[in-house]
């Protein structure tokens, strides 16, 4: 299996990162950042199995105030991105890519979901900025057993990783993965208050409870779409759930793909 893994929009520690990709049996990859990676969007010169999205695109924080600049998406990456959905490219996304393209609301809807970092409209509805709990152990509990994507996991375990507060809108998704931590405001900090530098700062914050899912699966059109929060740093990176979880999701989405589109 051929992944084109796509970085760049927020900070990662490479070396961890890049070594889990190395350990999983029988994939090799294509490592290509932002904004050479914008090439790759589209069927004809994707030239992989799957598309594994680790990258934040369409925003730039600016050290100052306003805190953040969204970028509206190209006109021809918005033409690539729906052209891999029609063929059926398989496509999955990774912790902090349910940010990218925050002007674009097609690409939420295609996740399946968005984290905020500045208060914004989704479907119609009025969201805060998101919350975000770094370098929390909680507990993560197995909701379809049967998936192949949850193929060998255990019922529940104990991951230490970084939890979102962030709207989960697409209603035609099958959960795979809850956190068993509480997912209310009040147990969370601002991102809006973190990018203008006061972390681990909620004063006068409020959200909506969260959606408790952390890894689910859809298709969009053609393609199937895998969403896996889990993944922030070198502890998740070397965590051999998180890893069978990773190599699951892509053996899957390339199995539940269209023939065409392998």
């Amino acid at each position: 299996m051929h992944v084109l893994l796509v970085t760049k929009g927020h900070p990662f520690e490479r070396e961890p990162f890049l070594a889990m990709w190395d350990a999983l049996e029988g994939v090799t990859y294509d490592h290509v950042e932002h904004p050479e990676a914008r090439d790759r969007i589209h069927p004809e010169r994707v030239a992989a199995d799957v598309i594994a999205f680790y990258d934040m695109p369409g925003l730039t924080f600016t050290r100052a105030d306003p805190p953040l600049v969204l970028e509206e998406p190209p006109a021809e990456l918005v033409a690539g991105f729906e052209a891999l959905l029609d063929v059926g490219v398989p496509m999955v996304f990774l912790h902090h890519a349910v940010a990218g393209w925050p002007a674009w609301e097609r690409y939420a809807e295609v996740v399946g979901g968005r984290f905020h970092y500045a208060p914004a409209t989704l479907r119609g509805v009025a969201y805060p900025d998101s919350g975000y709990l770094l370098d929390v152990t909680h507990t993560v509990e197995v909701l379809a057993a049967d998936h192949p994507i949850c193929a060998g996991l255990p019922p529940t375990f104990e991951l230490r990783d970084e939890l979102y507060c962030f709207p989960v809108v697409a209603d035609d998704l099958v959960p795979l993965l809850r956190t068993r931590h509480p997912t209310t405001a009040d147990a969370f900090w601002s991102a809006d208050r973190a990018i203008r530098g006061r972390l681990h700062d909620a004063e006068g914050w409020t959200h909506p409870p969260g959606s408790d899912l952390v890894a689910w699966a859809r298709v969009e059109r053609a393609s199937p779409i895998v969403y896996l929060q889990p993944g922030d740093g070198p502890p998740s990176y070397a965590d051999p759930n998180v890893r069978r979880l990773l190599a699951n999701a892509l053996a899957w989405a390339v199995e539940a793909a269209p023939t065409t589109a392998r």
